[in-house]
């Protein structure tokens, strides 16, 4: 059905990868654009090349044109969704509105969007210079937290529990904020959920819940995934997620949900017009499920109608290293632990020579393990085994006098 057609990917980088192959293995053209001429994923064979950036809308569309292309999509990463919904507007393509883009990109458009539609959200704040934030400090009370109304990837995320770090946190978060606004919001506890829906024609499917595990304060960075969720409150995560897809509007396409369930029961942290990224979708899925949502969402882009039933039921999880700053010296026990039982890869982003910080975002994490099992408890505990054969040796730090 989808050969001959042709796709465009908005990004070439790893994050992008899975979605640049799984197109070349189904027969499509696949142009892809991206403002580095080294991205990674510009090194497949047989694709169109561009070096646009994801977020320059004219230029994106001009392409887009040029190649009469009969879909478009990014992966896991927000800053082309915007992009995405004019291109897909201006060829008369399947995909979101640009109002949905915005409202799925910007934190703030997005709590007032939900609010709007009744959907469970904290108690927030929209900031725009110093007086908006002194003000809404104000009016916090106990534990809250302060971000960019449009990054992602954890940065510029903290946590105030003494107002008199609330500026420090406002500066953290302004300077990783494209647009210059934050949100301040109340701090929500309870365990962490994501959820992998793809909505098609106006029905949103939710195909899989993953658990969280994050570095906590202050940044929050996701540390480890596991599948399918070991919450009991499974209709409600569910229920809550559609609302807030619908809430901004997504009709066609993927989404990403963030949820906490507090002891009021599940609220919105956020929610993506794209895939999740960490492995999630791209490998856990899978793992779990046996449904592709790659395959799927290029298909949707494509305005054809994929197959998105459970095909298995299965654990899968994957967990991250645990690092500290420094240079790496050594690292041991990867070929062992990539040969255990159940592990699937085992990958290093930051390998030998090279300077690792403490993790305070998601870029900065040294590498993964990604595991299957019979269940998540299985899955999980085979990503902990294979850790523990993983050791890393650091270069001592030389003092001067």
């Amino acid at each position: 059905m989808s050969t001959n057609k042709r796709i465009m990917i908005l990004g070439a980088s790893i994050l992008q990868l899975p979605a640049i192959e799984q197109a070349v293995k189904m027969g499509l053209s696949v142009v892809v654009l991206d403002m580095n001429p080294e991205a990674v994923g510009f090194a497949v064979p047989g694709i169109v090349k561009e070096v646009i950036s994801t977020i320059d809308i004219p230029s994106a569309v001009e392409a887009a044109k040029k190649y009469k292309i009969d879909g478009v999509m990014t992966l896991a990463t927000d800053m082309p969704m915007r992009t995405v919904a004019s291109v897909a507007k201006e060829c008369g393509l399947v995909g979101i509105s640009e109002d949905t883009a915005v409202k799925a990109t910007d934190k703030s458009e997005m709590r007032e969007a939900l609010k709007k539609a009744g959907v469970p959200i904290p108690k927030f704040h929209k900031v725009k210079n110093n007086d908006d934030f002194l003000d809404a400090v104000q009016q916090m009370t106990g534990v809250f937290m302060v971000k960019p109304a449009d990054s992602s990837g954890s940065r510029g995320v903290s946590k105030v529990e003494d107002k008199t770090t609330a500026i420090e946190a406002y500066e953290y978060a302004k300077e990783n904020s494209r647009n210059g606004n934050v949100v301040v919001e109340e701090y929500m506890s309870g365990p962490e959920v994501s959820v992998e829906t793809l909505a098609i024609n106006g029905k949103v499917h939710v195909i899989q819940i993953t658990d969280k595990i994050t570095t906590g304060p202050p940044h929050f960075v996701e540390m480890g995934h596991t599948q399918p969720t070991r919450l009991d409150c499974v209709d409600e995560i569910r229920k809550v997620a559609i609302a807030a897809n619908k809430a901004i509007g997504i009709e066609n396409g993927p989404s990403h949900t963030e949820i906490i369930v507090t002891n009021e029961g599940p609220k919105i942290v956020e929610i993506g017009a794209r895939l999740g990224g960490d492995c999630i979708t791209t490998h856990l899925v899978p793992l779990s499920t046996g449904v592709n949502m790659v395959e799927a969402c290029i298909r949707i882009a494509l305005g054809e109608k994929p197959d998105v039933a459970q095909k298995i039921c299965h654990g899968s999880a994957i967990r991250y290293f645990r690092q500290h700053s420094g240079t790496v010296k050594k690292i041991d026990g990867v070929e062992n632990a990539g040969k255990m039982p159940g592990v699937k890869q085992v990958s290093i982003v930051y390998g030998v020579g090279e300077t690792l910080t403490d993790v305070v975002d998601s870029g900065s994490r040294m590498g993964f393990v990604v595991a299957q099992g019979n269940n998540a408890h299985d899955a999980a505990g085979k990503c902990e085994s294979a850790l523990k054969e993983i050791s890393i040796e650091y270069e001592e730090k030389k003092y001067e006098e």
